[in-house]
């Protein structure tokens, strides 16, 4: 079984020591990947404490639509940690073809995947910061911290993506694509901790 395929089936401990290792991946694209997946993973603990209390029984309908939303998510988040393994591997095949044109139309197709990969995750990111928004008025007091935690986390998604895209984007060919990828990454980065900060102010009463 290779790497690839089975470093979501290993502990936290495991995941942590293959990204330690002296290996190209898992990497910063794959942690991005399990940071979206934690993230996700409190929101929905915060949801799931709220769900079925009388206090709340108006909004049980958009609770299990969200739930629906969240679980969706992490599953997304999941398969981008491959992703970026299988993206790396792509680029590494395209490096071993003789050179010439076959070798340099390899080498866009792969540094394409790899940044769509942070591309995506950024995104779906962002995606989850609106729902955390949205449920930040209607989670148990409780859980407050988990929901801010859960954003915290999301935002970082975007920015280490953001990292993965610039590293990769002096690769593009076309530059005019290039700089639209790069303005449309920072941008979307911006937007995160704009969002991130939102929900910071609004948690703030509760924790005086």
């Amino acid at each position: 079984m290779s790497q690839q395929s089975d470093i979501l089936g290993r502990s936290v401990r495991d995941f942590a020591a293959a990204t330690a290792a002296k290996t190209p991946t898992p990497g910063g694209g794959s942690v991005a990947g399990a940071v979206g997946m934690l993230g996700t993973a409190l929101g929905e603990m915060a949801l799931a404490f709220t769900r079925g209390k009388k206090k709340f029984a108006e909004h049980e309908a958009y609770y299990e639509h969200l739930a629906g939303r969240l679980l969706h998510a992490r599953t997304m988040f999941a398969d981008l940690v491959e992703d970026d393994m299988a993206a790396y591997s792509l680029y590494q095949e395209a490096q071993k073809q003789p050179d010439g044109p076959a070798k340099e139309e390899a080498v866009q197709v792969a540094v394409a995947a790899a940044i769509n990969v942070p591309r995506e995750a950024a995104k779906l990111a962002l995606a989850l910061l609106g729902d955390l928004r949205e449920l930040e008025d209607k989670v148990n007091p409780w859980l407050i911290t988990d929901l801010m935690a859960s954003a915290v986390l999301a935002a970082a998604v975007t920015r280490l993506s953001d990292y993965n895209v610039r590293i990769n984007v002096p690769q593009v060919a076309d530059k005019a694509q290039a700089d639209e990828i790069r303005q449309g990454s920072a941008a979307d980065c911006a937007r995160a901790y704009q969002i991130l900060d939102e929900i910071e102010q609004a948690a703030r009463e509760h924790l005086s």
